[in-house]
């Protein structure tokens, strides 16, 4: 019998995510992957996985998932979740520790409380093709992941491993991800697009994520800038590959943008 988790319920946005698809994108295809790929580093180093291994991103709310193996391990790292076994007896569970769950548990992942998404970390991960090299999902491509797609309801997710090994549980110090974080910023070629005292007011004030956002972007309001709107549009993970953008994230921040509500730049280095 083949070891499973049984979707009862798929949450607001879940899909399957690693570290991306790299060098593709002179042949139109995103990098994708974890929009936080410290917390994806995180709920893997509990369950024992390598860093980059593919596991469940969950946006806004999670899935109410049945363990159909003998065991398995999970993590949850992130946004705060309530997460608990709904049967077969209730009970509340850690985040940010790995948990052993045994054949027939339901649990679930509630809402994502403080930032925008947390992370579902399976020991051996998921037993998926890769999709030109990555598991990511890519819903507007259709493909990688589960079916190129969210979960829903009735899907059956194949896990690599049979039964979780035996051994100690791991974990972090509770609310090791703090939420709002500054964003450092670097001055390119084009900063003079940029009127005087602009660049200033850009790292002195706070900007907050409003609607709509999604895995492509987020649109930041604040106060405005003379060369754009008013609001500047942040694009993440699902980011289109080429185009005449004035102003980009600097990489090694990049997960930074994976952690609204509220975005501070940092003064400018």
């Amino acid at each position: 019998m083949t070891a499973t988790l049984l979707v009862h319920q798929p949450g607001l946005h879940t899909t399957v995510q690693d570290m991306g698809r790299h060098g593709l994108q002179s042949m139109g295809v995103p990098v994708s992957g974890a929009l936080d790929s410290t917390a994806l580093r995180m709920a893997n180093h509990l369950v024992g996985n390598e860093p980059g291994t593919a596991a469940l991103e969950v946006l806004g709310s999670g899935p109410v998932l049945e363990v159909k193996a003998e065991s398995v391990r999970i993590a949850v790292v992130g946004g705060n979740a309530r997460i608990e076994r709904l049967a077969p007896n209730a009970t509340k569970l850690p985040m940010f520790q790995s948990i052993c769950l045994q054949r027939g548990d339901l649990f679930r992942v509630g809402a994502v409380m403080d930032l925008a998404m947390t992370y579902l970390a399976i020991e051996g991960s998921l037993d998926l093709p890769l999709s030109m090299g990555s598991l990511s999902t890519y819903t507007r491509g259709g493909f990688g992941g589960f079916k190129g797609r969210s979960l829903e309801s009735g899907d059956e997710l194949p896990l690599a491993l049979d039964a979780a090994p035996d051994r100690d549980e791991f974990r972090f110090a509770e609310r090791s991800l703090p939420g709002d974080l500054p964003i450092r910023i670097i001055p390119g070629p084009q900063d003079d697009f940029f009127t005087p005292g602009a660049l200033q007011r850009l790292v002195s004030c706070e900007y907050t994520v409003s609607s709509p956002a999604d895995r492509m972007g987020m649109r930041l309001q604040g106060p405005l800038l003379e060369h754009t709107a008013a609001s500047i549009l942040l694009l993440t993970a699902l980011h289109p590959v080429r185009s005449r953008y004035r102003v980009t994230v600097y990489r090694s921040y990049f997960w930074q943008t994976g952690r609204p509500p509220a975005v501070t730049p940092k003064s400018v280095v």
